[in-house]
């Protein structure tokens, strides 16, 4: 080994900052390197989950802290100089230090960005010291979650929660309220899941209807009404309601505000495009949600933060950094969520590219809704699923499959997923050796009559 460790700073102690950092251990000790780990992150946790903060919020896991993977204490007995509540404000990537908010200066040989991104609060939101009003806030960290546990729980039956936002978070968060049999109104500037195409968001939308929300779409939030300092009401461009929390859930942005100014690129959104390896510049690494991730059906980068994404990029730099090769290689835009109050049960899941996405890429897209269901019809498990497919009218190859329906029914959108990330065609999916029994799949398994449908129309 040298003389001297190799100096890493990791600024996030996440999914991909603590994934970069163990991984780059472990691939240390085979290569022979000599690694000194510093992790500094602005919080007071380490690797958890914030995926599964609604369903804390809902009561379905017991306590935050379920959902954290390894504690502080856990990675400092790793061998990694970990340090919370500890910000960085600023980097030189000349000199190789990064300023915290302390005024402390650290030098380093290797530096890591993995600082997530911080929800997106909207003017209207906020105080005019710019914290959040009383009964306002957001979905990201387990202090929200706590703090979301503690509102729920002090504004007893009868309560209204307005959330603001209707993707991935927004649906989850509504779910958590109704739940509690809060009111919910949901309100959002699209048409609600807009990363769906409009027939499968439409079945969406219709189930948080039938669970008991009220759903507000093509709508501006303009502000709130206030009690003192306490949220009583939401009006938008056309309407209001009154509410006694407000869950703003419109976004989140990458914290690289201290990589401004340092020559490091930064998209216009503010994210990082590490290379598969976790390059961004020399000396530099990034992954995470403070990231951009390549798609691989058409090259394109997009935000997607996600932490399946933020843990394999992590693991890839980590080994990267200590002389390894892993790489993460793009994705193929895999999501899945659901919505389940009471008897409404409906699982929401995509993969591959919208058909504006394969438009734009100069494909020639064909596009098929097939319904069935999940489980052969005369079994009590069967419930209806609608599938959609796309594929391309000249080469055949799929580019795209959204699937909304029951119980087990999510979980299908891997099989697609799979397909999508070998460059299969819609022939491959529609063939492919699927298992089945009557509680789980009809014979022709209906994700490959979806196929096998767009397929006989090329």
């Amino acid at each position: 080994m040298s003389p001297h460790p190799t100096r890493v700073v990791v600024v996030g102690a996440d999914a991909a900052g603590m994934s970069a950092a163990h991984q780059a251990l472990r691939t240390a000790r085979r290569t022979g390197r000599d690694l000194a780990i510093t992790v500094l992150d602005k919080g007071s946790h380490t690797s958890y989950s914030a995926c599964g903060i609604p369903y804390w919020m809902a009561g379905e896991v017991g306590s935050g802290d379920d959902l954290v993977a390894r504690t502080a204490d856990e990675h400092r007995a790793a061998g990694i100089d970990l340090r919370t509540g500890v910000e960085v404000v600023a980097a030189d990537v000349d000199a190789r230090t990064v300023t915290t908010a302390a005024g402390e200066v650290l030098g380093y040989d290797e530096l890591v960005v993995a600082s997530g991104a911080p929800a997106v609060v909207p003017d209207w939101a906020r105080r005019a010291d710019g914290s959040l009003h009383d009964g306002v806030g957001v979905v990201k960290t387990l202090d929200d979650g706590a703090a979301w546990r503690e509102r729920f729980a002090a504004v007893g039956d009868g309560a209204h929660v307005v959330v603001v936002g209707g993707g991935y978070i927004g649906v989850e968060v509504a779910e958590a309220a109704l739940r509690h049999g809060f009111g919910v109104t949901v309100i959002t500037r699209g048409r609600g899941m807009s990363m769906l195409e409009d027939e499968m968001s439409e079945r969406v939308n219709a189930a948080l209807v039938e669970a008991g929300a009220e759903l507000v779409l093509g709508a501006e939030v303009t502000g709130l009404d206030l009690d003192g300092d306490t949220v009583t009401g939401v009006h938008w461009d056309g309407g209001s309601r009154e509410a006694d929390l407000v869950v703003v859930a419109v976004g989140i942005r990458p914290a690289t505000q201290f990589l401004e100014g340092t020559g490091v690129e930064l998209t216009e959104g503010g994210a990082l495009r590490p290379d598969p390896h976790g390059r961004v510049a020399e000396h530099v690494w990034a992954a995470g949600d403070c990231c951009e991730v390549r798609r691989r059906l058409d090259g394109a980068w997009v935000f997607r933060p996600l932490g399946t994404y933020a843990t394999k990029h992590g693991r890839a730099l980590g080994d990267s950094l200590a002389g390894g090769s892993l790489s993460f290689d793009g994705m193929v835009d895999t999501a899945i969520t659901r919505v389940s109050v009471g008897e409404v049960h409906l699982e929401i899941a995509r993969t591959g590219l919208s058909r504006a996405d394969a438009e734009a890429a100069g494909h020639d897209p064909v596009a098929l809704l097939t319904e069935g269901t999940t489980a052969s019809g005369y079994m009590p498990e069967a419930d209806p699923v609608a599938i959609w497919v796309l594929a391309d009218r000249t080469t055949r190859r799929l580019l795209g499959v959204q699937v909304v329906g029951g119980r087990g029914a999510g979980k299908r959108i891997d099989t697609a997923a799979a397909v999508l990330w070998a460059g299969g065609s819609v022939d491959d999916l529609a063939w492919m050796d699927l298992s089945y029994a009557p509680p789980f799949a009809t014979a022709w398994e209906v994700l490959q009559v979806a196929a096998r449908r767009v397929a006989e129309r090329l």
